[in-house]
């Protein structure tokens, strides 16, 4: 199984990894959901990468194939793409489903962090 990122090079996870670097970080960690035939995972991809470059050393990002990696996908009740899960202390805090622009997803994103 491979581990593709989506366009912007943000690092992925996968079945095998997810537990470890998505659910034992110290630091909140956003997910991002995607598949190679969704269009629109394309677009938030590269609003992803760019929060994944402005919020690094606060924010951990993650791309993560539905394709590929079945099991967490079903898991966390993944059923549209693309989805951002928003992860703090193991646990999904915030999920959102669907493009944002940046403004809105920082928005969002800032809302649950803050909780």
């Amino acid at each position: 199984m491979s581990l593709t990122s989506i366009p912007g090079e943000v690092p992925a996870v996968s079945d095998e990894t997810f537990t470890r670097e998505v659910l034992r970080s110290d630091i909140p960690v956003l997910v991002d959901f995607w598949a190679e035939w969704c269009p629109h995972c394309r677009v938030v991809g590269q609003v992803v990468a760019e929060i994944a470059g402005e919020r690094a050393g606060s924010l951990t990002v993650r791309s993560f194939n539905t394709d590929e990696n079945p099991v967490t996908t079903l898991t966390y009740r993944v059923m549209s793409l693309p989805t951002l899960l928003l992860f703090r202390d193991g646990q999904p805090v915030r999920s959102i489903v669907g493009a944002r622009s940046k403004a809105r997803l920082l928005s969002e994103l800032d809302a649950a962090l803050a909780d």
